[in-house]
């Protein structure tokens, strides 16, 4: 191999993990993906041209295959199908981490990963039932072929409106909090969700109590201020550099009655993230991992897709239920804004 094809600006491994890894993620990618997905991304980096996309290609391509070994139905076909499912997820984990390794990701690529997913999972959802239903002529596999197809549809609907409620909430705060700020000056603002994601080391009950120690002005705003950011475990504050310290800022909870609810749920949830595991531990990715992999590898596929979809709902209805409350909360701090407003013009 030429020194050439050799990029020497990749860095050592353990730079590549703090780079390339999210800092919460799929209990499944953490443990059985990551420890050899990382090691490729670098050897990828520095010793190929392969862009991101490329790699999206080849996960797909891998996806397909795994679609004809489930389609012949024998067992010994559904473990190579597994096999190469699984080697085809570690392909697509790999492509967002070459991409924020080399800095050469793109909009585009994004939609091709996220296209190709739904379509690899279809097309082996069909092949693994039809396989099965061509072994045996039990219907239940054709039920549950729409069953994996629907579920999948409906984790990504659910998440994107998820998502856009959240960030409609987010940007409603936000303006409300700028307007305060005009008026009288207001203290920074950083929401809660956001400090926890972006500090998972941080002990949460912790952060809450010294929120509360400090004279919290209400249960869904709390204030957090430090000289330096070793004085706190959530640091949200900004430098101010006429002074050297940090400002005060304000920090929104958007999931407080759902913490006042679940409070062993603020242990699990500090103990996952020091793991780098997110707590929506069965999400479209194990259902997945279940259907296509555990499932074929023990042939037991219907048992294991019943209890995947099963556990799959579950999360969900789950995430619902917490936006239901979230929303709660965001009505009393968009009146929290109202009460100030109304005491300060008094």
């Amino acid at each position: 191999m030429s020194r050439q094809s050799v990029r020497p600006d990749v860095p050592p491994l353990a730079e590549v993990r703090r780079i390339t890894q999210k800092k919460r993620d799929a209990w499944w990618t953490v443990m059985l993906v990551d420890p050899l997905a990382t090691p490729l991304v670098r050897l990828t980096a520095r010793y190929t041209r392969i862009t991101p996309n490329q790699i999206t290609w080849g996960a797909f391509v891998l996806g397909l295959a795994s679609s004809v070994c489930f389609a012949f139905g024998d067992w010994r076909w559904l473990v190579l199908g597994a096999v190469i499912y699984h080697f085809s997820f570690v392909l697509d984990c790999m492509d967002g981490k070459v991409a924020r390794l080399t800095g050469t990701g793109s909009v585009f690529g994004a939609w091709l990963d996220f296209v190709f997913d739904r379509i690899r999972v279809m097309v082996c959802g069909v092949a693994l039932m039809g396989g099965q239903y061509a072994r045996t002529h039990d219907e239940t596999y054709i039920w549950l072929a729409v069953a994996v197809v629907f579920l999948d549809t409906l984790r990504y609907i659910n998440s994107l409106e998820i998502f856009k409620i959240r960030h409609t909430m987010r940007k409603q705060i936000k303006a409300r909090v700028r307007a305060a700020r005009r008026a009288e000056n207001a203290a920074e603002l950083a929401f809660m969700e956001d400090l926890l994601r972006d500090n998972p080391e941080a002990d949460v009950e912790q952060d809450l109590e010294r929120a509360k120690a400090e004279g919290t002005p209400s249960a869904e705003v709390a204030a957090f201020e430090a000289d330096s950011p070793a004085d706190a475990h959530v640091d949200a504050g900004e430098p101010d550099p006429a002074v050297g310290t940090r400002r005060k800022a304000q920090v929104i909870d958007l999931h407080q009655e759902f913490r006042g609810k679940f409070p062993a749920y603020l242990r699990a949830r500090s103990f996952l993230l020091r793991h780098r595991i997110r707590t929506h531990l069965v999400s479209g990715i194990e259902f997945q991992m279940g259907v296509f992999i555990v499932g074929p590898l023990f042939d037991a596929v219907i048992p294991v897709t019943i209890v995947s979809g099963a556990l799959l709902l579950v999360f969900e209805l789950a995430i619902v239920y917490k936006l239901l409350l979230s929303t709660r909360d965001f009505s009393r701090t968009l009146d929290s804004f109202e009460q100030r407003k109304v005491t300060t013009a008094a």
